[in-house]
């Protein structure tokens, strides 16, 4: 017929499951710790907003060509 379902122990975790936990908790709180100072480390190595920047450059003027013809314009007043 039917068979009753086996209960397991629930009783104390193993030692092993505890250090197991344990192990995996510090590794995790490691791993957050040199992350943060990673972060910390990306911020200080931006470049700071307020500082002068000076860029210089040369330009060469582009050829150009004589007018087709002049204009003289006079105005004069009321």
């Amino acid at each position: 017929m039917l068979e009753r379902p086996s209960r397991q122990k629930r009783g104390r975790p193993r030692r092993r499951d505890t250090v197991a936990r344990v192990v995996l908790v510090v590794v995790l709180l490691v791993f957050a710790f040199l992350l943060g100072i990673a972060f910390a480390r990306t911020l200080d190595d931006r470049p700071n907003p307020d500082g002068v920047v000076t860029d210089i450059r040369t330009l060469t003027p582009l050829p150009q060509r004589a007018p087709a013809r002049t204009v003289t314009v006079t105005v004069t007043s009321p």
